[in-house]
């Protein structure tokens, strides 16, 4: 059987698309892989969930004996749970399937490279988690000063922290849709869009 390398790419909503992580993956293609059979494997579906139409062909595949290797734009492209990028770095070991994410830099054929991968899941994992928290923490604070939702006065001026401006951009740069950004900021999505239109 001819295997193939498996290039994943995914988004957070249908208004986006894959083309900020398919020009890194191209050069990667050319480069290391012009001459091997590849196939893209695409997902519009977040990433706290495994049950994306995309991956679970990938998955079907990687378990047929299809697949020599996965190849992603970043980890984080993958899934969002510590526990749930350790256990696919486990079958991709015991499937003997080779894996690389072009930004993190990791490669799971070497010592070091498992070791980062496990490192680089945890911290992605504890980053979503005091993301929420702080949301969280400050809904409930908003609440007990007696604020409530579904529009602000006319003629209130809104104060917007550089912490959620700086969430809102790298969210962003993670391809995070517009109302992932509201969520995760507490902020409306009018106000997010004029931050991601402020130069």
């Amino acid at each position: 059987m001819t295997q193939h390398i498996a290039i994943y790419a995914r988004v957070s909503s249908k208004k986006q698309d894959t083309r900020s992580q398919q020009a890194d993956l191209d050069q990667w293609i050319a480069a290391f892989a012009k001459d091997q059979p590849i196939k893209w494997y695409k997902d519009k579906f977040t990433g706290k969930t495994m049950d994306r139409p995309g991956w679970k062909r990938l998955e079907s595949d990687m378990t047929a004996g299809k697949v020599s290797k996965v190849v992603v734009w970043r980890m984080d492209r993958l899934g969002r749970t510590a526990s749930g990028l350790t256990a696919l770095f486990e079958e991709f070991q015991r499937l003997g399937i080779g894996f690389e994410s072009l930004k993190d830099k990791v490669d799971l054929s070497t010592a070091a490279g498992r070791l980062l991968a496990n490192v680089l899941a945890s911290v992605s994992a504890y980053e979503n988690e005091v993301r929420s928290e702080r949301v969280l923490a400050g809904q409930q604070a908003a609440r007990a000063a007696g604020k409530t939702w579904g529009g602000s006065q006319k003629g209130r001026r809104l104060t917007v922290t550089d912490e959620q401006i700086a969430t809102v951009r790298r969210m962003q740069a993670d391809g995070e849709s517009k109302a992932a950004m509201a969520r995760a900021t507490g902020l409306s999505r009018p106000t997010v869009y004029s931050i991601l239109a402020a130069k």
